[in-house]
């Protein structure tokens, strides 16, 4: 008996090794919200593969629940604070960014979020510090002996964990503030002349006045940047593989480098058949259809007049309305529109009698739009959701609608405008078919560049010779200076010779004159 269960683990362990050629090891430094979510779909394949996987998380993380049994195994770094607290600095965070920053100055919401971003950096750090000081730790991360390291660049120091480790790695991110993380660890090039600062709200077609704010924006994040300790980015320098969590369906086309890889979408799939409550209700949307309505799930609750009015504007549609909300029952809610604590959104997109989709612009929710071919109505409110927006109205498949400044007319027009006017709902669908038209999908692409990595020990042969000018050289500054001397040489030495020969001239003619 116990020689079958040897021989059925062995043929097992084959069978799970099969698809790469190899079980590897895969050690994960992640980040908290949807982060997590998209990664996490990457970590679950690799793990369908064979490869073993361990995560390395913040005592203090809320999102992961490593107390319970899970295919992944949790090394946890335990630092001050609890849970509680990190959520409640979350949704403090959020309420600022929601309620208070849109009320305030461009220069005083420039003060507030600098705040925030520095109390971040604090407890950045001392994660970093738990981690890499605890030698039993690091002792046990370096006798498994990973092949790769997965991290979100977001939190910083899992780059130095790996270098510690000896382990190259890769880095899986959407984008950066201001593409900081992009612009000076990756050697992005980002030519502000058409290129869009990430959370800018801007698109590639610019005027000479949003060139200019553009510009602006740009200088403002370099000086963020110089308040941040940019030591903790250093080693982000070493990243062999960047997977961009967008595509050409969503970006504005624009330079990019060749260890760059897109993998936006990859958490889409084909939609699945929904509850039967949910099912009934919905086909009694009849021929008008259904529209849905997510503001993500950090967005709690809204304020009771919010709501109010968002509900008074949902209750004039003829379609059927299913929204996701958790806070009190509005008081004008009305008989087309059910209340949901959760959504199957991806499957509720997929379903053939949607007509809208109501959204933050998260990127997660826009790719589902974007994969099923529904246009948008969005309503951005922090981080990268203005600029997500920004991207869809930019391609025909989206409507926007300022979250503070919305009145319940705002939200029914912009509603009627994308369920009416075909041609949102024509460039959603040609958004999905260059989404489905790839020679590969997302997901395998992201788990191939991690597997080449382990398999190549990294991707040196994809790394820009950059890394290795100083920044005068990058700019040609020492390039232009030499040609500046040569040009100022030969300036003057003409000029000399000019000078001289009218000096010879003029003294040749008082000789003669003599």
């Amino acid at each position: 008996m116990m020689f079958e269960k040897c021989v059925s683990t062995i043929l097992l362990l084959q069978f799970c090794c099969a698809g790469c050629g190899f079980c590897g090891k895969v050690l994960v430094w992640p980040y908290e919200m949807s982060h997590w979510l998209n990664l996490k779909i990457i970590l679950e394949e690799l793990l369908q593969r064979g490869h073993e996987l361990t995560i390395l998380i913040s005592s203090r993380s809320y999102l992961f629940d490593y107390h319970n049994p899970s295919a992944f195994n949790f090394e946890v770094i335990f630092v001050s604070g609890t849970r509680e607290d990190a959520e409640k600095k979350v949704n403090e965070f959020l309420d600022a960014a929601v309620n208070i920053m849109p009320t305030l100055s461009l220069w005083e919401s420039a003060k507030l979020f600098q705040n925030f971003f520095l109390e971040a950096t604090e407890q950045f750090e001392e994660v970093c510090r738990k981690a890499v000081y605890n030698e039993s730790l690091m002792e046990k991360l370096r006798e498994t002996k990973y092949d790769v390291m997965v991290i979100d660049p977001v939190v910083p120091c899992g780059e130095l964990v790996a270098e510690l480790l000896g382990v190259p790695f890769v880095n899986s991110i959407r984008h950066s503030v201001g593409d900081i993380i992009e612009r000076y660890c990756g050697h992005l090039p980002v030519p502000p002349s058409y290129v869009p600062v990430s959370m800018g709200g801007l698109t590639d077609r610019m005027t000479f006045m949003e060139r200019l704010k553009n510009m602006m924006f740009t200088l403002f994040f370099n000086f963020v940047l110089q308040q941040y300790d940019f030591q903790e980015f250093e080693k982000t320098l070493l990243t062999e593989i960047w997977l961009i969590r967008t595509y050409w369906d969503f970006e504005f086309p624009r330079p990019y480098l060749p260890n760059f890889e897109f993998v936006g979408g990859l958490h889409c799939k084909p939609a699945k058949p929904l509850p039967k409550e949910m099912e009934d209700f919905i086909q009694s949307s009849g021929e008008d259809g259904v529209v849905v309505f997510s503001l993500g799930f950090l967005v709690k609750n809204l304020t009771e007049e919010k709501a109010n009015f968002i509900a008074s504007a949902l209750a004039q549609l003829p379609q059927k309305v299913l929204w996701r909300y958790k806070g009190k029952k509005p008081a004008t809610l009305g008989a087309n529109t059910r209340i949901f604590d959760w959504l199957p959104q991806n499957d509720l997109l997929g379903h053939p009698k949607t007509k809208a989709f109501i959204t933050h612009g998260g990127t997660n929710g826009i790719y589902e739009a974007i994969y099923h071919g529904i246009p948008m109505v969005g309503i951005p409110m922090f981080a990268d959701q203005p600029d997500n927006i920004a991207h869809m109205k930019a391609k025909g498949a989206a409507v926007e609608v300022n979250f503070n400044t919305m009145t319940s007319a705002d939200l029914l027009s912009a509603l009627r405008t994308v369920i009416y006017q075909p041609s949102y709902k024509e460039n959603a669908m040609r958004l999905s078919r260059i989404h489905h038209d790839q020679p590969i999908k997302p997901l395998d692409r992201a788990v191939f560049w991690i597997e080449f990595v382990m398999r190549h020990k990294g991707a040196k042969h994809l790394r820009p010779a950059s890394h290795d000018l100083t920044w005068f050289q990058y700019h040609s500054l020492d390039v232009i200076g030499f040609l500046l001397a040569c040009v100022a040489t030969v300036i003057f030495t003409v000029t000399k010779c000019c000078l001289f020969s009218c000096q010879k001239i003029g003294t040749g003619k008082k000789k003669k004159r003599e």
